[in-house]
């Protein structure tokens, strides 16, 4: 039986280094272009013919489009819809990367804690930029609540620093460990459908099992995701 965390490798396809620094593109690399071609040919095929009564893939489209528009109206309220943009990207990216790693031979670049962390840390940025945006230094109030007296600062700005901080680590822990745990799960049990034979059917029914809870978690956890990508960016918005 192969190793089962074999499947996390990265793999580098053309090597690129610029003095001390590698920048190889690599199978995470390319995964991450598959996923926004995958979507965006998804999305342009189910919108080449649009019509006022939409048709299957129209109405698909519509229908992702409406679920996300709803989740960001009513975690961040009507103000948050102008940055409906970059939730819906976040969200279809998100999703793509975890079903297209369930294919055969296809690398899950959700399951890595440098590309989600480097796209959590990003949503962060957005969020204190959006903050800062809207309240300037009225922003200061995020790690400084208002009543607290300034003799306790010392104590409380450092708390409530590490509490921003920490919700890149939760979005990203969050959907590492799910994208992992599932796969390693799968390789397991794929590999007993050879090593048994004729009785292997019975660890391949239990696989294909697997496989469809995990089409599920996988939509969720982008679910989970996006909700509290959207709370983060209501506390930006919202928070006093």
């Amino acid at each position: 039986m192969s190793n089962p965390m074999e499947q996390f490798n990265i793999k580098t396809i053309i090597p690129i280094h610029i003095g001390n620094y590698d920048i190889s593109f690599t199978n995470s690399s390319l995964f991450m272009l598959l996923a926004v071609a995958a979507c965006l040919a998804l999305f342009t095929l189910c919108l080449r013919k649009r019509t006022i009564v939409p048709e299957k893939g129209q109405a698909f489209a519509e229908m992702v489009y409406g679920f996300v528009h709803g989740l960001v109206k009513n975690n961040v309220g009507a103000e948050g819809l102008k940055y409906f943009s970059f939730i819906f990207s976040l969200f279809l990216f998100v999703a793509f990367g975890n079903v297209l790693g369930l294919f055969p031979y296809a690398f899950t670049f959700t399951s890595h804690v440098a590309a989600v962390g480097t796209l959590s840390l990003l949503a962060l940025l957005f969020n204190v930029v959006i903050g800062i945006k809207k309240k300037k230094w009225g922003y200061i109030r995020t790690i400084m609540p208002k009543g607290i007296p300034w003799a306790l600062a010392p104590l409380v700005m450092p708390i409530e620093t590490i509490s921003l901080l920490s919700k890149p680590f939760s979005l990203t822990i969050r959907l590492v460990a799910n994208m992992t745990v599932g796969h390693i799960m799968l390789k397991i049990i794929a590999g007993f459908i050879v090593a048994l034979g004729v009785a292997g059917v019975v660890p391949l029914l239990f696989d294909a099992v697997i496989i469809v809870f995990e089409l599920f978690i996988a939509l969720l956890q982008a679910f989970i995701y996006t909700v509290l990508s959207c709370i983060y960016l209501s506390d930006a918005i919202h928070s006093h």
